[in-house]
């Protein structure tokens, strides 16, 4: 089974930059204006625009907003030098939400991106979430 990860924004082309440029990901198959793939993370994301205010779906009770918003659902990209990302990312128009902090199993720090959706830096160390299983 393969996961692939939907994604909707509002400018295509600064979506595209954000996590080619931000993220080092790569630009795969563009299907339509409206409909790109994202390839180099564990599963392909597809950049979707949809208008702001339009309906997720037939009958819902709420419009498309790209301001920030929450959902239970988020992203973690796990990156090499988390500093660097940030930057990185941060130029491209992401909002730090959660500076970077240190954890036993290495450093995370949370975001926004341009289209209001939230991601995780996650940057390992020594055995990854093992160090919570299994400490020394």
């Amino acid at each position: 089974m393969e996961l692939r990860i939907c994604i909707d924004v509002d400018d295509m082309e600064r979506a595209i930059t954000f996590y080619t440029e931000g993220l080092g990901l790569q630009l795969g198959r563009r299907f339509k204006s409206d409909f790109v793939e994202i390839l180099g993370a564990g599963s392909p994301i597809d950049l979707l625009f949809n208008a702001p205010e339009s309906r997720p779906v037939a009958g819902s009770p709420g419009t498309r907003n790209y301001q920030r918003h929450w959902t239970p659902v988020h992203l973690d990209f796990v990156v090499e030098d988390i500093d660097a990302v940030v930057a990185r990312l941060q130029k491209h128009g992401a909002v730090l939400e959660t500076p970077v902090s240190d954890r036993a199993w290495g450093r995370i720090a949370g975001l926004a991106d341009p289209f209001g959706h939230g991601l995780d830096l996650l940057e390992f160390k020594g055995r990854g979430y093992d160090e919570i299983l299994h400490p020394h």
